[in-house]
């Protein structure tokens, strides 16, 4: 179907309408924490996707939250000074668009690294801001849509707890939540209350090309409707070539259509339900094939070795997991008194080997499996994280799982409203 007949069709059915007659009283305040410019360009098409949306949020800051990889708060500049080009096009069509200067003025940069152990370390200038943020006399709550890591986060919660009662987090977890396995111990072991939707899987059904039209699939999307638009249009090619993926639009998209405040209802970015429980299991040995854990949950090792005098949460010994995306490397610490941890978040159900190295004198090298299935939370256990009331995950519903992955229809139902939404907009920048 010719891109202008698709578009023309979308408005006037309605589709689902991201105007102020959809929208909730006041636009909401939003602060996104990216690892923007790190290992997943799919960053760079959410915050693409977020700049054209700008005039629907109240964005009170950018924050550069790269765990792993080498991104920086230059990396959101760039696409700021990619949309100030765009700027004057979009101000034709609203003029709740924020100037560039002002979105300039919110970037932020966060922490470059994992957290330790312990879940946190020093302030930065991302997680203070984040607390002056949500320290601010404003209406309603203040929505942390976290697309990398939780370290500024977890930073900003330890510095001030108290600013637990005025946020709400949206987190794309999954293989974040591998790069963030301390900063989430610590936020749901000490804020267990804290409004939080933890989104491991659910957030797979926006690149998913199951039962959407061919002009919007993933492959097909570009040259229908972003080509020739303007300079994001021309950025966008640059990642993926130009191919959909966009894993953390969802958190986005759940403030743009639905009823933010009602998790378990429907709304573009997911529908959700409440966990009572996080899995958590702690292995005081090395495990074998006999040993199984939840997809997504906390593997924690706590290790006999030397007893040595360096200060607790050093980084002493390397966790190397061989799994099915390869070979990786995760940082293993001094608990004190002989003790050895480190954790480990699996994003998928598979079968893994591992094995414990470290450059200190009697350390014992060691290497073990573990059978990983695909069941998220699970039954609770002893060892597990109790949540509150506030916490919302991916639907159990085999019937919502999208392939292998959880939840995932509840956000692909919507994906050909949210592209075909977006596609009238693409269309206001093309030349």
């Amino acid at each position: 179907m010719n891109k202008l007949i698709c578009i023309l069709s979308f408005l006037i059915i309605g589709g689902c309408k991201t105007n102020n007659e959809n929208q909730i009283a006041a636009k909401p305040r939003i602060l996104i924490s990216t690892d923007i410019g790190g290992t997943d360009p799919d960053d760079h098409q959410s915050m693409i996707h977020f700049l054209m949306y700008s005039d629907q949020f109240e964005t009170e800051g950018l924050v550069s939250s790269p765990s792993y990889g080498f991104g920086t708060k230059q990396n959101i500049l760039d696409m700021i000074a990619l949309y100030e080009k765009d700027f004057s096009k979009l101000k034709l069509h609203s003029s709740e668009f924020p100037l560039p200067d002002s979105l300039r003025a919110v970037t932020k940069q966060g922490r470059k690294s994992a957290a330790p152990f312990v879940g946190y370390s020093s302030a930065t200038e991302g997680s203070d801001w984040i607390i002056k943020s949500a320290q601010k006399e404003a209406v309603g709550p203040l929505w942390v849509l976290v697309w990398g890591g939780l370290e500024d986060l977890a930073q900003a919660l330890h510095d001030a707890p108290e600013i637990a009662s005025t946020i709400k987090v949206y987190w794309i977890g999954g293989p974040n939540k591998k790069w963030s396995t301390n900063s989430y111990s610590y936020i749901v072991e000490n804020f267990p209350n804290l409004w939080f939707i933890e989104a491991n899987a659910s957030y797979r059904g926006f690149f998913s090309d199951s039962k959407v039209p061919d002009s919007l699939k993933n492959d097909t999307y570009y040259g229908n409707y972003i080509q020739g638009a303007g300079h994001l249009g021309r950025s966008f090619k640059g990642y993926y070539d130009g191919n959909i993926k966009m894993g953390d639009t969802p958190s986005l998209l759940y403030l743009l259509n639905g009823d933010p405040n009602i998790p378990l209802g429907d709304s573009w970015g997911g529908s959700f339900e409440k966990p009572s429980h996080s899995p958590r299991f702690i292995f005081d040995r090395i495990t074998t094939l006999a040993d199984t854990v939840s997809t997504y949950s906390i593997v924690e090792f706590q290790l006999d070795g030397p007893n040595i005098n360096i200060p607790s949460d050093s980084t002493c010994f390397t966790m190397t997991v061989h799994a099915g995306v390869g070979e990786q490397k995760w940082p293993g610490f001094y608990l004190g008194g002989g003790k050895y941890g480190v954790r480990y978040a699996p994003k998928t159900s598979e079968t893994l080997t591992y094995g414990m190295t470290s450059n200190i004198p009697g350390f014992p090298e060691q290497k073990g499996q573990l059978v990983v299935n695909n069941v998220w939370p699970g039954k609770p256990s002893a060892s597990g994280y109790k949540l509150g009331a506030n916490w919302y995950t991916d639907s159990t519903d085999p019937q919502l799982f999208d392939t292998k992955w959880q939840g995932a229809k509840t956000v692909l139902k919507w994906r050909s409203d949210a592209l075909s939404d977006w596609a009238v907009r693409w269309a206001w920048l093309q030349e």
